[in-house]
C-alpha cells in the first residue's frame, strides 16, 4: 500500500509518500479502515515530525507508516470482538497510542477510537474533525463550561479554536474570541458573541473577567492571564507550549483552578460531536486540501501558524 514515511537524516528530514506492507493480523478490537481522508494538527509537527527528526530512519522501520492521527474511511475488516461496526460502515476517530498512522491507504485502530462518520459531512470534513473538535470539547468541560458562563477563547480562528467556539456557543456559553484583525469576520459568524484582535493592544489586562479562559494556542499560563480570571474562573490550556506545559500544572498545585487538556478519543465524545453536526450546530472548517503526495506542503501549512480552520490530506486514489 500508500503510505507517509520519513526520509533522510538530519534536522529536516521529508516526508515521502513510499510503498509498505499492509497491516497485519487484526487484533480481538481492532478494525482495518481503508482511509479515504486524514488531517495535520500541530501536535503533528510537535512531536510526531520531531520524533523522526531524532532518529529517522530507525523510527521509520519501528513505526510504518509513522505520520497523522485523525481519519474518515470506510471499514474493510474486524476483529472478532468487534459487533458494532460492520464492513462498508463509514468512520471517523483518531487514536492517541502511539498515533493512529492515517497517512496511509489501510490502517488499524481499536473499535473503541472511531465512531459512524456523521451522515452529512464528507470524508475530508470528517477528517478535519476527530483531534481538534475533541480538545474543544473535553477542554470546555474540563473548564466547567456551562449555560450562561463567559468564556474567553485564545486562538478562536484556527483548528480547535474554530471548534470551540462553535461547541460553547452550543452549550449556550457567553463568547469571546481572540484572534487577528484579519479573522475577525470569521469567528463572528462562527457564533462569537465578542471578538478581540490582539494585534491591537494587550487585551489581557483590558478585556474584563471570565469564567474561563480557554487558550488554544498554548502559549499563556495562568499568570499572563490572571487578570481575565474571575474569582472562580478556570484557566484551560490546550499545553503544547513549554512554558505553558510546566506553569499550569504548577499554578493547579498551588490551589489555582488551571488545568490542561489531555485530549483523548472516546467514542461517546465523537458520537456528541456527531449529533452537533447533524443538527447543523457543528461544522468543520478546512483551511486547506492536500494529497498524500504533497503531505510535507500541509505540515509545514499547518506550521505556518496562519490557519484558519484546519489542513486536510485527502489519502484516497493516492
Amino acid at each position: 500500500m500508500k503510505a507517509i514515511a520519513t526520509t533522510g537524516w538530519g534536522l529536516k528530514p521529508t516526508l515521502s509518500l513510499i510503498k509498505t506492507a499492509a497491516p497485519g493480523r487484526l487484533k480481538a478490537d481492532d478494525v482495518l479502515v481503508a482511509v479515504h481522508a486524514a488531517s495535520v494538527n500541530p501536535k503533528d509537527w510537535k512531536l510526531n515530525y520531531n520524533l523522526a527528526v531524532a532518529a529517522s530512519p530507525v523510527m521509520v522501520k519501528q513505526l510504518k507508516p509513522l505520520f497523522g492521527d485523525d481519519l474518515a474511511g470506510i471499514v474493510v475488516d474486524t476483529g472478532r470482538n468487534v459487533s458494532d461496526f460492520e464492513i462498508g460502515d463509514a468512520v471517523y476517530g483518531m487514536d492517541m497510542r502511539l498515533r493512529t498512522a492515517s497517512l496511509a491507504e489501510l490502517t488499524l485502530i481499536d473499535q473503541r477510537r472511531i465512531a459512524k462518520k456523521p451522515e452529512n459531512l464528507s470524508f475530508t470534513q470528517a477528517a478535519a474533525m476527530p483531534l481538534a473538535a475533541l480538545t474543544a470539547l473535553q477542554g470546555l468541560r474540563k473548564g466547567k463550561a456551562e449555560a450562561g458562563k463567559k468564556v474567553l477563547i485564545i486562538g478562536a480562528s484556527g483548528g480547535v479554536g474554530s471548534f470551540a467556539v462553535q461547541i460553547a456557543k452550543n452549550l449556550g456559553l457567553h463568547v469571546t474570541g481572540v484572534c487577528s484583525g484579519r479573522n475577525t469576520d470569521f469567528v463572528r459568524e462562527l457564533g462569537a458573541d465578542a471578538v478581540i484582535d490582539y494585534t491591537q493592544g494587550d487585551y489581557r489586562h483590558s478585556a474584563g473577567e471570565f469564567d474561563l479562559v480557554f487558550d488554544v494556542t498554548s502559549y499563556e499560563t495562568p499568570l499572563t492571564c490572571a487578570a481575565l480570571l474571575g474569582k472562580k474562573g478556570y484557566f484551560i490550556s490546550t499545553g503544547g507550549d513549554g512554558k505553558s506545559m510546566l506553569a499550569t500544572p504548577l499554578y493547579r498545585l498551588l490551589g489555582k483552578k488551571a488545568g490542561t487538556v489531555v485530549v483523548e478519543s472516546y467514542r461517546r465524545d465523537l458520537e456528541t460531536l456527531k449529533a452537533m453536526v447533524e443538527a447543523g450546530s457543528l461544522t468543520p472548517v478546512i483551511d486547506s486540501v492536500f494529497t498524500l503526495a504533497e503531505s510535507e506542503a500541509a505540515y509545514n501549512r499547518s506550521r505556518s501558524g496562519r490557519c484558519r480552520g484546519k489542513v486536510v490530506i485527502n489519502v484516497a486514489n493516492a
